[in-house]
């Protein structure tokens, strides 16, 4: 669409209902602020230039949608009188002329673009005002979408609709699309001669008919403009985007057992023919090549993954994992910020941080880097094809030279070369009878305290 768009994205309420700290609007879905999906559905849709209207907390609501949407302008609302109002705080953004302005809610962040795409196309073929709507059987408390020949009349809101307005089951969904050339003219004109004193922006419809101007009202899903007021609702939100995002993953070649159970992050990016098992959640950043398999029970966040990779099951990856092609995890094992080279493998109960590992290299049951030394991270280097014995400590700064084989049960301290065999533990001392010794002993003990001998 070869059409200028200002997307205008309304964020100053004070979320009273959600009980936190912070405003309602950086409570997130899939990992993402609300207000962060609403600006990059809008970008999504074709929009040049997004104003931002906020109110509390009102620069850390702007970084939100700043790290992702560029050319962002935000426009503090100072006082709380009605939606008409609170788009008139981006007065000065929508005077800069753009052939669509569209009207967006950072608290309803399921809007799809195609859905904004239409309201814009909408205005591309003489409207001067698009409503999105919704349909509903239950329509109580919802402001009614009056039309006639295919024309928005008015919205009517509940309190104020007769009885036959009140069994349309045709409702407001809150965005809006406006031409540009008359976006501020009728934006100015809504007054607030009502019971509240506040400027409604749905006023607009009717003031775009008295001029007459032609005011349309497209169809969309209801899940898409649900509104977040509660906690209760941002599960519900929540619930119907991750239902969203795991259809269109297996529509995409992604196989699921129990998809209901598997989390998404926001920016979760899979490749075709990979397996995932039930209980695994996605945290931002995540990336997993073409093949792989992730067993249940997984947690993986800030990782790339390459081809053909096997993870868990009960396995986390922190931020900063790269594992490339072949590579495998096992079960109950943790990996964070580390390089994991092809084909090698990291078993169970493993923690590797902080380190590179070669290609086809092996680590042992139980082996640890020691990466911390209370103030400082230091780093792991494992060369390809080395050998580490299980229940090794490797204590970082170290390095693990390529063909080179680590003892079950080692400390390491310092480097070992390419191809050497490092052990670090003590000498096994054997002792016969002793083991006779100490039963016999413990017997004793057990019978004076008056327990009976095991």
């Amino acid at each position: 669409m070869n059409r200028t768009c200002l997307s205008i994205i309304l964020a100053a309420g004070e979320g009273t209902r959600m009980k936190s700290a912070r405003a309602k609007v950086l409570h997130e879905v899939a990992g993402l602020s609300m207000v962060g999906h609403v600006a990059r559905t809008a970008e999504a849709a074709g929009s040049t230039r997004t104003a931002l209207v906020i109110g509390r907390d009102a620069a850390t609501v702007a970084a939100a949608v700043g790290v992702s949407i560029p050319g962002l302008s935000t426009h503090v609302q100072l006082e709380r009188l009605g939606t008409g109002h609170a788009v008139l705080a981006a007065r000065d953004a929508i005077a800069e002329g753009f052939d669509d302005v569209l009207i967006l809610f950072g608290d309803t962040p399921l809007v799809r673009p195609e859905t904004l795409a239409r309201a814009r196309e909408t205005l591309a073929v003489g409207a001067a005002v698009c409503v999105v709507g919704f349909r509903t059987a239950t329509p109580r408390g919802y402001g009614r979408l009056i039309e006639r020949d295919g024309e928005l009349l008015a919205i009517r809101e509940e309190r104020d609709a007769s009885e036959d307005e009140r069994r349309i089951e045709f409702c407001n969904g809150g965005v809006m699309a406006l031409r540009g050339d008359i976006a501020l003219e009728l934006l100015l004109a809504i007054g607030n001669a009502n019971a509240k004193g506040e400027y409604y922006l749905t006023d607009a419809i009717e003031i775009a008919r008295a001029r007459g101007e032609t005011v349309r009202a497209i169809e969309a899903d209801a899940d898409e403009v649900l509104g977040v007021n509660t906690r209760v609702e941002l599960a519900a939100v929540e619930t119907i985007w991750q239902q969203r995002r795991r259809r269109e993953m297996m529509l995409a070649g992604v196989s699921m057992i129990a998809p209901e159970t598997v989390f998404f992050a926001h920016d979760t990016d899979i490749a075709a023919e990979v397996l995932l098992e039930p209980n695994i959640v996605f945290g931002p950043g995540v990336s997993i090549g073409a093949g792989s398999v992730i067993h249940a029970f997984s947690h993986i966040e800030g990782a790339r993954l390459g081809e053909g990779v096997a993870i868990g099951p009960f396995a986390r990856l922190r931020p900063g994992t790269s594992l490339a092609g072949g590579a495998k995890v096992g079960n109950f094992c943790e990996v964070k910020n580390a390089e994991v080279g092809p084909g090698a493998k990291v078993n169970h109960l493993s923690y590797i941080g902080d380190a590179s590992v070669g290609a086809h290299a092996n680590i042992g049951a139980g082996t640890i880097t020691c990466n911390y030394d209370g103030a400082l991270k230091h780093h792991t280097a494992i060369g390809a094809n080395a050998f580490i014995g299980s229940n090794s400590a490797l204590v970082a700064p170290v390095s693990i030279g390529a063909g080179a084989y680590v003892g079950s049960g080692s400390v390491i301290t310092e480097d070992v070369p390419d191809d050497a065999l490092a052990i670090g533990r003590g000498r096994q001392v054997t002792k016969p009878g002793r083991g006779r010794e100490i039963a016999e002993r413990n017997a004793a003990a057990k019978a004076a305290r008056g327990k009976p001998a095991s």
